[in-house]
């Protein structure tokens, strides 16, 4: 009797260790095949579908230019005296310039006036009195006193030919551009300063034939300075001129920047004009769509823990997001990064949600 009992707890034992063995090979298979299949899960980064407005933009060119700038020229010949400015200088309404000294050889004229002067001065008394003596008829001492008048007014306008002629600014501004220097001897029309007001500058661009239409004054441009690199401005159409340009068949347009910053002439401009916008379109970003072989395009849609792949029909791109016309719908993860690598129904592991990207105003 001790002995069967001995039997049955041994067989008891021997079914609990191989209860225990089975166990352990099934679960310790089942670790094994989910961390084999954490292994092969691809890293990806997602982002939600959005709804959002996006509009399409055309890329323009332009430059700034000030709205007044005085090309100021030399009114007569001679030498350059007293140069007062270079490039940069600020001056006031009516600060001279410079000045343009006597032209060579007005002294002779001159000599030359002041003797006929006294000539005809001296002719002037001597018909007076032979005409008070009825030496002579009066008409001669019409015609003396004109020869007179007319040699005096020769004289006159000789010395005015001598003095300096000053050259001032026309209004307060800044000097663009001094071409000339001290001593550099001039000819009527020869250019002299520039001078512009820096209170009155603006970005002046082309727009193309195409697009002409749909310009008006008031639309809101962005635009971008290669001076300020990180940064982005809000413009306004203030003018729109009102011909196309021969050549390039292009139509200017005059912009002013809201913002106050230090803007020179000179300094290139990216523009970009709405053409048009879709509220409440499904967005995402352009990074999320891959172009294949044949021409289509297609995401990459999260859901669990695999991948599905959409063919997708995009329309509008503008700072990085595309407008998704078909194919997924908003609230949708979509793969941001990563999809390169994926295949339809392939597992995936999302290492950290894309940030969604801000709208700065841009375009394509």
């Amino acid at each position: 009797m001790k002995n069967k009992k001995i039997a049955v707890i041994a067989v008891a034992a021997l079914v609990i260790v191989i209860v225990i063995i089975v166990r352990s090979i099934f679960l310790g298979g089942d670790a094994s095949q989910d961390a084999s299949s954490q292994k092969s899960a691809v890293q990806v980064r997602v982002s939600p579908a959005t709804v959002e407005s996006i509009s399409e933009m055309l890329e323009l060119t332009g430059s700034v230019v000030p709205q007044r700038i005085a090309r100021l020229a030399s009114p007569a010949e001679g030498p350059v005296t007293n140069l007062k400015v270079r490039e940069g200088d600020r001056v006031k309404a009516g600060d001279i310039l410079l000045s343009i000294g006597r032209r060579e050889g007005i002294e002779a004229q001159i000599t030359s006036y002041q003797e006929s002067v006294k000539k005809e001065e001296e002719n002037l008394n001597r018909t007076k009195q032979l005409v008070e003596s009825q030496a002579l008829p009066g008409e001669e001492l019409d015609r003396a006193k004109a020869a007179y008048e007319n040699a005096r007014a020769q004289l006159i306008n000789a010395m005015e030919a001598v003095q300096d002629y000053s050259v001032i600014a026309p209004w307060s501004g800044i000097v663009s551009k001094v071409n000339v220097r001290d001593g550099d001897y001039v000819v009527p029309r020869a250019p002299l300063v520039e001078v512009y007001d820096p209170a009155n500058l603006i970005i002046e661009a082309a727009v193309p034939e195409r697009y002409s239409a749909q310009l008006r004054n008031g639309l809101n441009l962005t635009v971008r300075l290669d001076a300020f690199p990180d940064s982005t401005f809000k413009a306004t159409i203030k003018r729109i001129y009102p011909f196309l340009e021969d050549r390039m068949r292009t139509r200017t347009i005059e912009a002013e920047i809201d913002a106050r910053i230090a803007i020179l002439p000179g300094m290139f401009a990216r523009l970009q004009m709405p053409l048009n916008t879709i509220d409440n379109a499904v967005v995402v970003p352009s990074q999320a769509v891959l172009v294949q072989q044949s021409g289509g395009r297609v995401v990459f849609v999260v859901d669990a823990d695999t991948v599905s792949q959409r063919t997708v029909e995009v329309g509008i791109e503008q700072d990085n997001r595309v407008q998704v016309v078909s194919g997924i719908a908003s609230g949708e993860t979509i793969v941001v990064a990563g999809n390169e690598k994926l295949k339809p129904g392939a597992p995936v592991r999302v290492i950290q949600p894309a940030s969604k990207p801000k709208d700065t105003g841009g375009g394509r």
